[in-house]
């Protein structure tokens, strides 16, 4: 692989950051906030998909786009103090740029609040591209001309494979390993903490 060429795309949450408490208290604020039900312990099992999908469990179909747009707006005060790294995820970051790379951030998660997280945390992409899903994030893959992509989703695997990226999964969100490598995953690492070393080795084989 030429290293000058190298791109690497990443998915946000459970991928870089443990969204869990943030989104956790989030959703809680939103239950207080419009007395509906919501049960938080179990969104935060099934992070990845767009945030309408999940508020479709909880409210009416023609009351989503407003329990969105209030979710969002209450988002940044609740959750991005609450939500921390994911572990290696610098380093992770770190690794791309010392291969003389760019590392691009792709979500299903709305953008602006991506960014938030972002800066919160001092990670800073050289893109970030927001608002899109699975087969959807293939599109700025491309655009971007990412050759792997880093994701702890199935959703987020169908996204590489529909961009021909590297599929690399880790195994920090509501995906387990068996999930990941059936949905077609290329490699499943434990965490981040084992990227740097993979990509040194996936460089060096895809140089020869």
């Amino acid at each position: 692989m030429n290293s000058r060429a190298l791109t690497v795309g990443f998915d946000l949450d459970m991928t870089l950051i443990d969204s869990r408490p943030g989104i956790h208290a989030c959703y809680e604020a939103l239950a207080a906030r419009t007395g509906t039900y919501i049960d938080a312990d179990l969104t935060i099992t099934r992070l990845g998909p767009p945030l309408a999908d999940e508020l479709a469990h909880w409210f009416p179909a023609a009351e989503i786009p407003a329990m969105a747009d209030l979710y969002r707006q209450m988002y940044p005060a609740i959750a991005i103090a609450a939500t921390p790294a994911m572990p290696g995820a610098p380093e992770a970051i770190a690794a791309v740029r010392a291969a003389g790379g760019r590392a691009i951030v792709v979500t299903a998660k709305y953008e602006p609040n991506a960014r938030l997280h972002l800066e919160h945390l001092g990670m800073e992409p050289d893109v970030l591209v927001g608002d899109l899903w699975a087969e959807a994030k293939a599109a700025a893959l491309r655009e971007h001309g990412a050759s792997v992509y880093v994701g702890d989703h199935t959703g987020d695997v169908r996204g590489a494979r529909t961009a021909q990226a590297y599929a690399v999964a880790v195994a920090t969100g509501p995906c387990d390993e068996r999930e990941l490598s059936e949905a077609g995953a290329d490699v499943v690492l434990t965490d981040l903490t084992a990227f740097p070393a993979w990509l040194d080795t996936h460089r060096r084989t895809r140089s020869r």
